[in-house]
């Protein structure tokens, strides 16, 4: 084969991939419909996966992933008598030990938890399928079952991973962040903000190069980020593709006359654009590169709810005035977790223990945080957990709940709890143990006489799915944290029996709490500001930065967990070569080709998934029980009779009758935030609940922002 002939054939091997797409694109449709058929046939209330199953084409799990409402039953059926031993059902840990059990450890007055050895892998590493990362490795336990969570590996390997990464640690930056000049732009309006100055454009299609033409004009000394406050400008072509992301790509990939992708300057290199459904980020400069300019979505913020411009520009200078009166060199970037963090990074302290800064736990932990710490908890209970009519529909939403619980965070060189050692320590020691910061492998029985809601995760069918047994009897194996832990042991209805068969312990430490006390501070100043200010235009501005704050705190813990991260980029057909090999085609026209690009976990210093697991955590065990201590009251969903609660969003709890709960505005407290009085159908779907929940929220609070949470 000649150069030519290996040119010719590139070009063919070309036009086969694109081919190849299209009709992937037109699977991907079909299995679209097939997805939303399934999930109107679940409505029915006599609907069972195992005839939709053969029916779909599909297996029981994928069936049960698009619907979780068909679960069998098998999956909540109560587990046999260890004393018959039969075959194991698929609630049940199928590697649970054979061999009898320790004595349980009395934690409290009439409640154990015993200590057993760790189950067995169900199968070797080189058996299971290869990991997106390396460490522990995520499996289904059956087609049909949960899946297995992985362990700490026993002898050597296992003392390995107990560590922290060589050389890689959070340190306070010896540098300032460097502004970017911003613009704030409505592309249904065409009303563009910059500084004090509005300017009305003409945006023609909406099209990425009509906005840069129209903006760059209007301000020809330019600007380095615009952010879309209204408009999504890249969903205009939505009805042409059958994925909004695809959609996305080709608004971010279209040719601009005199521009190019930007991929970044320095040490702030960008993978070109970052294609996301809801909020895209795109990056060009100029072909002779000396201009760069971003676009973004407000939204990652917060929701702009229908405010024009001059409204959101005057949210951003709060926010920043807000940060500044707590961090001289506060700089707003381009979203709320770069910000977060970065803020973060300048309450390390110079002076003690960390002063060297915060060591990064070793790939391998992380890994296993990463498979088994899940965030906050949804779950939508449905009749006949519920009424087949309710009474009514009742929101309580947390205030600012993850600052409630920043106060103590996991420090240094976690120890590793084995089952022996946890059981050979006194009842005084294992209860500071699970108050302390640690995270623990776990076997679970839920009471014979359980009639609530389930108490702690478990895993479920699907890669990051998680659902919360409460059927009597019901026995599975997870892992949670100290404070989930403890609120299962003490709950006020029946203690449940806990073993402990793994685990890891940290120091208790405070490496947030600066931090977050100064979120708090700016949260409280702008809060008052949107309830007092004589201006209904700043009130809602305020507002506004209130929120923003609030996806500080959010945001920033969140990119502490490090999920492995998915690399986007854009390439030119004609430099099709630099595409890496390991990437994934996802889009591409006549110029361009759009890819991702598995990375797993990078070497970044501000890796803490030990903290956010700590903290999504206390808020899953809040949810269910929380002492407010200045009214003496006990308040959550385990203070509601049995069959009230509906359902758990993240920091929100629906009941069917609202509670006597004492609310004085402080972080961490429930909001009666929406009223729906009934009878009402109960929600079957994520679609309908939140229908319900916006009805409730307009009922109590007919004018908008009556509540911030």
């Amino acid at each position: 084969m000649d150069s030519k002939t290996y040119t010719a054939a590139l070009a063919e091997l070309r036009a086969l991939r694109d081919e190849i797409k299209k009709k992937q694109a037109e699977v991907a449709k079909l299995e679209a419909q097939r997805a939303r058929q399934i999930s109107a046939l679940a409505a029915y209330e006599k609907a069972k996966a195992d005839r939709i199953a053969p029916a779909a084409g599909l297996s029981l799990a994928e069936v049960v992933a698009i619907a979780p409402i068909l679960a069998p039953e098998s999956l909540t059926a109560p587990a046999p008598s260890p004393s018959t031993a039969p075959a194991p059902s698929p609630e049940a840990d199928q590697t649970a030990p054979t061999a009898p059990q320790p004595e349980s450890a009395a934690l409290a007055p009439d409640m154990t938890a015993t200590a057993t050895k760790p189950p067995a892998s169900a199968a070797s590493a080189d058996e299971l399928p290869p990991s997106a990362v390396p460490g522990p490795v995520l499996c289904d336990a059956t087609s049909e079952g949960p899946r297995v969570l992985p362990s700490l590996p026993e002898g050597p390997e296992g003392d390995r991973w107990v560590g922290h990464t060589a050389n890689l640690a959070s340190t306070r930056p010896n540098f300032t962040q460097q502004a970017r000049s911003t613009a704030f732009l409505d592309t249904t309006t065409g009303m563009l903000v910059y500084r004090d100055q509005t300017h009305p454009l003409d945006l023609a299609s909406r099209s990425a190069a009509d906005i840069l033409q129209a903006v760059f004009h209007t301000i020809p000394d330019g600007v380095e980020r615009l952010y879309i406050t209204a408009g999504d400008p890249w969903h205009r072509d939505a009805d042409r593709y059958p994925f909004l992301r695809d959609a996305v790509a080709a608004w971010l990939n279209a040719p601009i006359p005199g521009w190019r992708t930007d991929t970044g300057r320095g040490k702030d290199r960008m993978a070109g654009h970052f294609v996301h459904a809801r909020n895209p980020v795109a990056r060009y400069q100029r072909e002779d590169g000396q201009q760069h300019v971003e676009i973004r979505s407000v939204a990652e913020w917060f929701d702009p709810e229908g405010a024009d411009p001059t409204v959101i520009r005057d949210a951003f200078v709060l926010l920043w005035k807000a940060l500044r009166a707590h961090w001289p060199d506060a700089v707003i970037m381009g979203s709320p977790s770069q910000t977060g963090r970065d803020l973060w990074t300048r309450t390390i302290p110079a002076r003690g223990q960390f002063a060297d800064g915060y060591p990064v736990l070793s790939e391998e932990l992380r890994g296993l945080l990463h498979a088994t710490a899940g965030q906050g908890r949804t779950e939508l209970l449905t009749p006949p957990s519920v009424p087949e009519q309710l009474p009514a529909l009742v929101e309580y939403d947390r205030t600012f709940a993850y600052a409630k619980h920043t106060w103590k965070s996991p420090v240094g060189t976690p120890r590793r709890i084995t089952a022996a050692t946890f059981s050979s320590w006194s009842e005084k020691e294992q209860i500071k143990a699970l108050f302390g910061c640690g995270h623990w492998q776990i076997r679970v029985t839920v009471p014979d006489t359980w009639n609530h809601v389930g108490l702690l995760p478990a895993p479920a069918p699907g890669e990051r799915a998680w659902h919360y047994p409460a059927t009597p009897g019901t026995t599975f194996t997870t892992w949670a944290g100290g404070p989930e832990v403890y609120t299962a042991l003490t709950n006020p209805l029946a203690p449940w029996k806990i073993e402990i068969l793994d685990g890891l312990l940290w120091d208790d430490g405070k490496p947030l709490d600066d931090w977050s006390k100064k979120l708090k501070e700016a949260w409280a100043s702008l809060s008052a500001q949107a309830s007092l200010h004589g201006d209904p235009t700043q009130r809602h501005a305020a507002h506004l930065a209130s929120r923003a704050v609030r996806a500080l705190l959010l945001y920033g813990i969140g990119s502490f967990a490090q999920r492995p991260r998915t690399v986007t980029g854009t390439t030119p057909r004609t430099a099709e070569r630099d595409i890496p090999a390991d990437a994934e085609i996802i889009g591409f026209d006549d110029d361009h080709v759009t890819w991702q690009r598995a990375t797993g976990f990078s070497r970044d210093p501000n890796a803490h998934p030990e903290w956010a697991a700590a903290i999504w955590s206390g808020a899953r065990a809040a949810l269910l029980s929380m002492r407010m201590r200045e009214d003496n009251t006990y308040v959550g969903a385990l203070h509601t009779p049995p069959g009230t609660v509906v359902a758990f969003r993240t920091d929100a709890v629906y009941l069917t009758a609202p509670q006597n709960w004492p609310y004085h505005g402080q972080p961490g407290e429930y909001l009666y935030k929406g009223h729906l009085p009934g009878p009402l159908p109960a929600p079957t779907t994520e679609d309908e609940l939140l229908a319900l929940r916006d009805a409730g929220r307009a009922a109590l609070h007919p004018t908008p922002h009556g509540g911030d949470a």
